[in-house]
């Protein structure tokens, strides 16, 4: 047998050793076949490096060179995406202290596979050893002892300290680093010779008459491409580098003057959609000599669809589908039309504010470095909805965008956005499609939910069915307060749509989540640009929040039946708790949920009233939002509000929930700055979305743990107003009463949750039925049981609508798995497979009785339990299954129960379930699914006491830095890149050259590190702080000029009097003052000053040259301080 990787050796030999171990432990040591993984592809990005002469991006890591935008065009997306998660596969199975299950390791090697066969097809001296049509095949791997997660650590640190020693050899040995540059360049010439023969993908095991899928077709034609003349397919072109020099395109995609559009190269779907790249683009050669005008490039197997506008700049890009005629002569269009960015003009009158500008300038820079994803993180209140406007009119103007998507989460997010939108922009036509879904227009807004449910529509066109709103229908989509869960429930609309993508976001950067970097191709913790709420209000755009902590001893510690009175015991014992029986404790965090406490919400209230703002002379509490748990803690405290104070005649407190009637009706009264409500009693509603500038208490109700949805509440009290407490007296900061904690959980750094998707009943049936499978194939036990599920899941994969864009993108797996014979044999690799593409997606096949469907999914976690031998779970769901069964014995009356009597009391009973087998609980499945929708419901009751709490210490708490800075070294590093890139600034000469700096220079020196995008303000005054002024942190980054260093000592070297040792001592003073900029007389007495004077400077010279030295030191330093000369 050939090994997967066999292909490789001769091209990267080291990569193929690691490639070769990552294989040899896929089935004894899942954990060591990712960390090789990781290796061979750290070991094959470096030699791309090299081969491909690409500069070492700013921070010389793995995660740094993939996500470089040089790298990123020559390996596109598909592959970023790739390497990207190899790496952080190869990173967990070192670092994690869980296992590292088999099929992870199988996902990095068929990744690696991939990534492999690509890198030695287009990038080494051996294309011709590339099998392109083979994929990852397991039963090819060797099998190695395994290692244990010690072995591992140890083998990643013996290899970064081997790396490093040889980084330091090539530094050190001038003659080692010609030897392997004179082998790079050697190579190079290798593989230039290679690829020039290289015309074309190997194609030995198909015709091109067979590659044309059908499916293509649709898809052309759900574009408006009827396909109907002859020279849309198979047309003939010339200069082919082949004998004849002719070829055949499978699709031309003509423009309406006549001229080629796009071409449209088809493999087999068995190959990889890459296979035809190279062929598409010798097809565009060809058009481009014929026609004078290049066409965009497609290429495809079906399955995989991907987009190549090589003359535009971009790498290519895996798309949902094909552009129709006007988006792609739009396309062409923009080639000579579109103007570049960094020149286009920002409508000040839009967004006006220099940090609005400044982001609009920082998203304008991404795109015009072909970047098409940026993230934005803005304060609440820092208008972010202004600044995406102001670009949508920057973007507009200047050619790159015609129609553009804004989406948010909410009804009223919409309905804000559209109408700031028509009044910023009335020349553009804006569509709010939630409430006009039929409107055509220019901008289009939209919550999440309701574009889901547009892309599936379509119309009648020439070519038939047409999508609405296709792949290239917008230029650029916003996402408004883009987090996790986003992407987690709505993804699938970003993978749709060929668009720019923007993302807002008021969460501080830093507890931005890495996936949500990971989806705008950004390092973790460096957003396109960010302007914080710390910045906002140093800067006064915002004023800050003052937390007070306020706690009780119930929402702290629960109530304890032990610690109450003898009359609160008493009305304790005659509560009715309901069916599960009077408990003796109620823990803190079911308090509000299930048991209400008057005088726990009265001292809150009373906190609030007393101790919150006020306005009107100090007459009245200021608006408020009292962000409650659920529906009936919301309406608890407004009732035991009206009955504290009774004379606001129940107008002064209203809740306002998404259960609330006419609910807007009183946002809008609550929005009047002295209208009733004053204080808004919500549940989730009034989290976002709502922009009340007189808002000056908040009332924390409840636990939060998710840092994006924090942030936005808080964001509620942060807009400016103006004399809010009389003429002259400003809204200078808001108060956070919090109850909970949350403001002791934010201050700290704690790794609060953004939350996880609950997955659909559905899906969590899909998942256990296939899970049964695998389970039944391991024993190779019930051959009927698992005939019946494998039929249950069959069924559902055959009826997944391919037309349906959330099915489309797994056709690959929905074509495979929709025949029976599919699931005759499942492996391990084909149930992955099923898990990750199919479970989760849409079928026709349905079932309405949720019921039956808890019942058959308790029934499917009792199997699986009894085949892991998990006795704990077996038994914890026979006591369920018996307690529905007791339930329906009650039922009797009903005749389909009557008719399971014999069978419920047998389950009821213990006896049934000694030796159960599977066939046994599935029987039992199948004959009472449909009676448990008769078990009447049980829940809790609701319980109101009047017990006596205890206030706690009101504290304030100052919330944690808001805008946590960006890694430090990594805003050195960017700063200095972009520093060196203008050394002719005058500032900057003035301060390499070691001349007096004015106030004037510093200024210019600080815009220029704004400019260049490496950080935000308030990072360069905490690099400036450490550093104890701009000016020695600048110098620090880009040193002083060595012949200023040297002069600087030129006088105090003047003369003979000095030996060889003392020079050489100066020189090396010098030496650092070159690279650092400035240094601390301290230095002097450590290494390297020791290394050529054991006891410092004092052993080479006497105390006044000593002085002397220490004086010019002083002078250096004092250059960069304006404020240090007299």
């Amino acid at each position: 047998m050939t090994a997967n990787f066999a292909f490789a050796r001769a091209a990267w030999p080291d990569v193929f050793e690691d490639a070769s171990r990552a294989e040899s432990y896929l089935s004894s040591d899942p954990r060591s076949a990712c960390f090789y993984s990781r290796r061979a592809v750290e070991q094959l990005v470096g030699h791309l490096y090299d081969v491909l002469d690409l500069p070492v991006p700013y921070q010389d890591d793995l995660a740094a060179r993939i996500n470089d935008a040089g790298f990123a065009r020559v390996a596109g997306v598909g592959i970023g995406q790739k390497l990207n998660l190899i790496r952080k596969l190869g990173n967990q199975a070192v670092h994690a202290q869980h296992a590292i299950r088999p099929d992870i390791a199988l996902a990095a090697l068929r990744e690696l596979h991939h990534v492999l066969v690509w890198a030695t097809f287009r990038h080494s001296a051996h294309p011709e050893a590339v099998p392109t049509g083979e994929q990852f095949d397991p039963q090819l791997a060797a099998r190695a002892a395994p290692l244990t997660r010690d072995d591992v650590q140890r083998l990643a640190a013996r290899f970064a300290a081997q790396d490093q020693a040889h980084a330091r050899a090539l530094a050190d040995r001038d003659e080692l680093a010609a030897e392997q540059a004179a082998e790079i360049e050697h190579l190079r010439e290798q593989i230039a010779a290679a690829q020039a023969t290289n015309h074309g993908p190997d194609d030995h095991d198909y015709s091109e008459a067979e590659t044309r899928d059908l499916f293509i077709d649709v898809l052309l034609a759900e574009a408006g491409w009827p396909l109907t003349d002859p020279r849309d397919r198979e047309f003939q072109v010339t200069g082919m580098p082949n004998g004849p020099g002719v070829g055949f395109v499978d699709y031309v995609l003509w423009g309406t003057d006549g001229l080629p559009l796009a071409v449209v190269e088809a493999k087999r779907t068995r190959a990889s959609a890459q296979v035809g790249q190279q062929q598409a683009k010798l097809y565009a050669d060809s058009l481009e000599v014929a026609y004078g005008r290049r066409p965009v490039v497609f290429f495809t197997n079906g399955y995989e669809h991907w987009l190549w506008d090589d003359e535009a700049g971009y790498p290519p890009r895996q798309v949902a589908g094909f552009y129709t005629r006007s988006e792609l002569e739009l396309m062409i269009q923009r080639r000579s039309t579109r103007l570049p960015l960094s020149g286009a003009a920002v409508d000040a009158a839009i967004a006006g504010r220099h940090y609005q500008a400044q982001a609009i300038r920082a998203v304008g820079d991404a795109f015009d470095r072909k970047q098409r994803q940026a993230l934005l993180v803005m304060a609440t209140g820092s208008g972010k909805t202004r600044t995406v406007i102001a670009l949508t009119d920057q973007l507009t103007k200047a050619n790159w965008a015609k129609r553009i998507l804004f989406l948010a989460d909410r009804t009223a997010l919409v309905k804000q956005a559209a109408n700031a939108f028509k009044a910023h922009l009335p020349g553009a036509t804006t569509v709010n499609l939630v409430t006009d879904r039929n409107a055509e227009g220019r901008v289009y807004v939209s919550t999440y939910p309701t574009m889901m449910n547009l892309i599936n529509e379509t119309s009648d066109g020439e070519s038939g069915s047409m999508r609405r709103f296709g792949p290239g229908f917008f230029d650029l989509i916003v996402i408004d307060e883009a987090h996790r869960s986003i992407y987690q429930k709505y993804g699938a609309i970003f993978d749709w749509f060929d668009a720019l993508l923007v993302g807002l976001t008021a969460t501080p950067k830093d507890e931005v989540d890495h996936n949500t970097y990971r989806r705008f191709h950004l390092e973790d913790g460096v957003p396109t640009d960010s302007y914080g709420l710390d910045e906002a209000v140093e800067e006064r755009f915002l004023v800050p929040p003052r937390g007070v902590s306020v706690g009780t001893r119930f929402l702290r510690q629960g109530i304890r039946y032990d610690e109450l009175s003898p009359a609160e015991k008493e009305d304790w014992d005659a509560l009715d708790w309901g069916e599960d029986g009077t408990p003796t404790s109620v823990e803190a965090d079911e308090l509000n949920r299930f048991l209400f406490n008057e005088d726990t919400v009265d001292k809150a209230l009373a906190t609030l009233m007393t101790r919150g703002y006020k306005v009107a002379g100090g007459d009245r509490l200021g608006k408020t939002i009292v962000f409650a748990k659920n529906q009936a803690h919301a309406e608890f405290i407004q009732r035991r509000f009206d009955e504290q104070y009774p004379e606001h005649a129940g107008h002064f407190a209203r809740t306002i929930t998404h259960s609330t009637p006419y609910a807007q009706s009183l946002i809008d009264d609550f929005s009047m700055a002295d209208h009733a409500p004053h204080i808004a009693i919500s549940v989730d509603m009034l989290d976002t979305g709502i922009d009340v500038p007189e808002i000056v208490n908040l009332v924390f109700f409840k636990p939060v743990r998710s840092k994006s949805k924090f942030w936005q509440m808080i964001g509620r009290g942060t807009r400016l107003r103006p004399d809010l407490f009389g003429e002259g007296q400003d809204k200078q900061d808001f108060l956070v009463f919090d109850f909970c904690g949350n403001l002791e959980f934010f201050s700290q750094d704690l790794p609060g949750s953004e939350g996880s998707i609950q997955k659909s009943l559905t899906q969590r049936l899909f998942e256990a039925r296939l899970g049964l499978i695998t389970g039944l194939d391991r024993v190779q036990l019930d051959r009927e049981l698992r005939s019946s599920t494998a039929d249950t899941l069959h069924r559902i994969v055959a009826g997944m609508n391919l037309d349906n864009f959330l099915v489309r993108p797994a056709r690959r797996w929905v074509e495979r798995f929709a025949e029976a014979a599919a699931w005759d044999e499942l492996t391990l690799e084909d149930a992955g497979e099923v898990l990750m593409h199919l479970a989760g997606l849409p079928s026709s096949v349905t079932d309405d009785d949720t019921d039956a469907k808890r019942f058959d999914l308790l029934i499917l976690r009792r199997q699986l339990a009894q085949l892991d031998g998990d006795l704990v779970a077996a038994e914890r769901i026979r006591q369920q299954v018996q307690a529905i069964a007791t339930a329906l014995l009650s039922k009797s009356a009903i005749p389909s129960v009557a008719e399971q009597l014999v069978l419920l009391e047998e389950i009821a009973g213990d006896d049934w379930w000694v030796d159960v087998t599977l066939d046994m609980l599935e029987a039992v499945r199948l004959r009472i699914r449909a009676l448990v929708r008769f078990v009447p419901n049980v829940t809790r009751p609701r319980v109101y006491t009047d017990f006596i709490d205890e206030l706690g210490e009101v504290t304030e708490i100052v919330l944690r830095q808001t805008t946590p800075g960006t890694d430090l070294e990594r805003f050195r590093a960017k700063a200095t890149v972009y520093l060196r890139q203008h050394e002719d600034h005058l500032a900057l000469q003035r301060l390499r050259r070691n001349r007096q700096l004015t106030p004037d220079d510093l200024s210019a020196l600080e815009t220029m590190l704004l400019a260049s995008g490496a950080g935000s303000k308030a990072d360069i005054e905490l690099a400036a702080a450490q550093a104890q002024g701009l000016g020695p942190f600048i110098r620090s980054l880009v040193g002083l000029d060595r012949e200023a260093a040297l002069e600087s000592f030129a006088r105090f070297l003047d003369g003979s009097r000095f030996s060889v040792d003392q020079i050489r001592f100066i020189h090396l003073i010098a030496d650092e003052l070159t690279a650092n900029g400035v240094m601390d007389a301290g230095r002097l007495y450590e290494s390297p000053y020791t290394d050529r004077a054991p006891s410092g400077i004092d052993y080479l010279f006497d105390e006044t040259d000593v002085t002397a030295i220490v004086k010019i030191l002083d002078d250096v330093k004092a250059h960069v301080r304006p404020e240090d000369v007299a």
